[in-house]
């Protein structure tokens, strides 16, 4: 029933989406040659043009959303997945319409009627998605559209996967029970088993599941196998929740080499055309903070120069890209001998600061010099923050995947700053926040911090720096 209801919203998206289609394009042809908005230089093409051209435009549509993606009805799927589809496949539907009428020299297929037609349509599919979106959601958390599923295992990795299906009870997806055999059978547990490992694919029929996810440790493989192997005649989805914490954060791919199935666990996208695209946006950003930004440095350089003695700027050594070590400027905050008896963490009501300093720090002013270090090409706006040597070598001892940091250039601001992990926050989950916006860098990311950083320092009365 379940998967009826699935191939159902299919038909009904693809219905919604070419209907809103065949509009945005007869809108585009009446807002640009009937409302007076624009002119029109060569006169009004003929209505019927447009109208011969619309099964072309559709059958393009119907094809590009398929391949972009659009109907692939995943109970898990972020509506972010979502908009990133939509617009994959109105930009492909877009590009092979305007390929069509170059090939056809269809001179009367206006190109501001085109930009028009793809702009309104876009955004007419994202608007009726979110309403459907929301509308599915609803409909799911209150018992609405549920899908059965099963747990293998029973140990902490089950018990947390059952506990993260009940927390998203958007996607619809309701556990019914665990699946283990007698001898691994953990207790405490939160469902009912309903059978061991050999039992699965009648407790499959039996409870009308719809997904299996297979939850056991690493030194189970054997038994993994088998439940895949059990399975292999059903038609459920099969997931496996990963019994890697170390690697959380990572992004998962598999690619076939003559065969061989390849897990690829951490792909590193800083590297060739996106290190191109980082590094322009660091240099116009920095350029852009340092104009705007310079009455303030000024008058703060003047403060510093004012309130204490010793030098304007501290430069300090840090680790960055690969490990090398570079200077990083900062106004200074502290007395000149803040480390004559030695190198120091700063702690709360840390003497040595001056009263500038105090506020400075708190503020994050004292970090603005960092800007030059971006231009020089030390440092990036967006990347994990940098530490001293003699603390790098101390914390990769202690903390795993420390030095996996040192990957990228170390930044001014990251995604663990404005999630709130600085300062004398955890230093292990400052490194699974940095290693998870390695993984994961685009540049709408470093967008998203900078903006996020901003707003933190506006706003925010988180207080971790000193």
């Amino acid at each position: 029933m379940v998967r009826r209801v699935s191939q159902s919203l299919v038909a009904w998206f693809l219905l919604w989406d070419l209907t809103l289609t065949a509009a945005g394009w007869l809108a585009a042809y009446y807002v640009r040659f009937h409302t007076g908005l624009f002119s029109v230089h060569r006169g009004v093409p003929d209505f019927a043009l447009y109208l011969r051209a619309l099964p072309l435009i559709l059958l393009a549509g119907a094809i590009t959303y398929r391949f972009a993606g659009m109907y692939e009805i995943h109970r898990l799927r972020r509506f972010r997945e979502e908009l990133a589809a939509v617009g994959k496949g109105v930009g492909l539907m877009a590009l092979v319409v305007m390929a069509i009428s170059f090939a056809r020299h269809a001179q009367h297929e206006s190109r501001g009627a085109m930009v028009m037609f793809t702009v309104v349509t876009l955004l007419t599919l994202l608007v009726v998605r979110r309403i459907s979106w929301l509308g599915i959601r609803q409909l799911r958390a209150r018992g609405v559209n549920q899908s059965h599923a099963l747990v293998v295992g029973t140990g902490r990795l089950a018990r947390r996967t059952v506990r993260t299906l009940h927390s998203v009870s958007w996607s619809g997806i309701q556990p019914v029970g665990y699946v283990e055999d007698d001898a691994h059978r953990g207790a405490g547990a939160d469902l009912p088993v309903l059978g061991g490992l050999a039992e699965l694919p009648e407790l499959v029929e039996r409870h009308h599941i719809e997904h299996v996810f297979v939850a056991l440790p690493l030194n189970r493989y054997a038994d993994a196998r088998r439940v895949f192997a059990a399975l292999s005649q059903t038609v459920v989805d099969v997931q496996l929740i990963a019994d890697l914490p170390a690697m959380a954060g990572m992004t998962f791919t598999t690619t076939q080499i003559h065969g061989m199935t390849v897990i690829g666990l951490r792909e590193n996208p800083h590297h060739g055309l996106n290190m191109v695209v980082k590094r322009v946006m660091d240099v116009i950003l920095a350029c852009v903070a340092i104009v705007l930004l310079a009455p303030l440095m000024g008058f703060i350089a003047l403060l510093v120069k004012l309130t204490s003695p010793g030098p304007l700027l501290y430069r300090q050594e840090r680790c960055g890209l690969n490990g090398r070590s570079f200077m990083m400027l900062k106004f200074r905050s502290m007395r000149v001998d803040a480390e004559a008896a030695g190198p120091q963490m700063t702690g709360a009501n840390d003497p040595r600061r001056t009263r500038l300093g105090t506020v400075m720090r708190a503020t994050n002013l004292d970090e603005l010099p960092q800007f030059f270090n971006v231009l020089w090409g030390d440092m990036s706006i967006v990347g994990p923050r940098p530490e001293r040597p003699v603390f790098v070598s101390k914390f990769a001892k202690t903390i795993p995947n420390y030095n996996a940091r040192h990957a990228v250039k170390a930044g001014i601001t990251g995604w663990a700053q404005v999630n709130g992990w600085r300062g004398n926050s955890s230093l292990r989950k400052r490194v699974q926040f940095d290693l998870y916006y390695i993984s994961h860098w685009n540049p709408l990311f470093d967008l998203r911090i900078i903006f996020l950083t901003v707003w933190r320092m506006l706003f925010s009365k988180q207080k971790h720096a000193y």
